[in-house]
């Protein structure tokens, strides 16, 4: 039913001028001729709101200037609509997609953000980080890969319901992920597929959960080839270290095909290639993984596995919110996001053998 209008009119002019005070739901209600119950519904953002009706309460509280108390409404209904985050590493490429996914699911969804970035993973940073957010107030938490939460006996006291992301599905919190091992093994077989004798691998850091799960299944799809597993080269996510050890790569003449754990180690690594004349894609095949914005601006344009942190930041949030909602309901099994192969100019067959 729509409300009827209230017979009186406002207590003022309309405007905010002149006021010793803010305007309160009150003054709303009367310029808007409606219930202060029913601004209090559209304030909540609640439905049971005739269209007609809410757009006239918050028109009057555009003109008003009227500023809901969200502490209040916190007191009320027992949430602060804020989110926490846990972060490590903002300059590697996935943390900052993925936290940047977050903050715009979260906005969506009507909630602020706060951040907390960690130097060092060590408990006791953790642990200040995690009190840092619950003593500003937050309705959940987000850590993205954290890999200090492997640690035996190690926990996270934090009274909020907890969601990792790009971490261990294998943990008792709940995860959201791209499908790791997916990814890389859809890079390993197209090198594989197109001819290369052997796929060679030129990995993330040893300490992160991602670099050792596209490892691993690169291992697995060259053993399950039954091709030969070359020795695994280790980088730290920059184009530095793909540049380094590419040039060893470079220097060997059965490196045909290079599987590189993100597009920025690939960077350096197709660098390294040209300095030392071997071209790509004609000499070397080179995969990447991340899709950043610039590999299709690489000289070859870069094929690599695109990981979908939109989805990713949308599917944290949503799980986060889903125990806010029902703490006891909201099941526990991981989230794995779907990667997508993008072929691009720098990979061919294996160039023919000599003589």
């Amino acid at each position: 039913m729509k409300e009827e209008r209230m017979e009186q009119g406002p207590a003022t002019d309309g405007t905010a001028r002149g006021r010793s005070r803010p305007p309160s739901q009150a003054d709303v209600a009367a310029l808007a001729g409606v219930s202060s119950q029913t601004v209090s519904r559209v304030a909540n953002n609640r439905s049971n709101v005739e269209p007609e009706t809410r757009e006239r309460v918050l028109s009057a509280m555009r003109v008003l200037g009227y500023q809901r108390n969200s502490a209040a409404r916190a007191l009320t209904l027992g949430r602060f609509h804020v989110l926490g985050v846990v972060t490590f590493d903002v300059t590697a490429q996935g943390n900052a997609r993925t936290l940047a996914a977050i903050s715009r699911a979260a906005q969506r969804a009507g909630y602020s953000l706060n951040v907390v970035c960690v130097e060092d993973q060590t408990e006791r940073a953790v642990q200040q980080a995690v009190r840092q957010l619950t003593d500003q107030a937050v309705d959940g938490l987000v850590v993205i890969e954290a890999q200090i939460l492997d640690r035996p006996g190690f926990s996270v006291t934090s009274g909020v319901p907890v969601v990792v992301a790009d971490g261990d599905p294998e943990r008792r919190f709940p995860s959201v992920d791209t499908d790791q091992a997916a990814g890389a093994t859809a890079a390993t077989r197209h090198l594989l597929g197109l001819g290369h004798r052997t796929v060679w691998h030129l990995g993330g850091p040893q300490d992160s959960y991602a670099a050792r799960r596209r490892a691993a299944a690169w291992h697995a799809a060259l053993k399950a080839a039954g091709a030969p597993v070359p020795p695994l080269r280790y980088g730290d996510w920059t184009a530095g270290a793909g540049y380094r050890i590419g040039r060893e790569l470079a220097a060997r003449p059965d490196v045909t095909a290079v599987f590189a754990a993100n597009d920025h180690l690939a960077l350096g690594l197709v660098r390294a290639l040209h300095e030392a004349g071997r071209r790509v894609p004609e000499d070397v095949s080179v995969v990447g993984f991340d899709d950043l914005p610039e590999a299709a601006y690489y000289l070859p344009p870069l094929t690599t596995v695109r990981q979908d942190f939109e989805e990713v930041g949308r599917q944290c949030v949503a799980r986060l919110l889903d125990r806010i909602d029902a703490p006891d309901g909201a099941g526990d099994a991981p989230v794995v996001v779907p990667p997508e192969l993008v072929l691009r100019a720098s990979t061919a067959p294996p160039p023919a053998p000599r003589g």
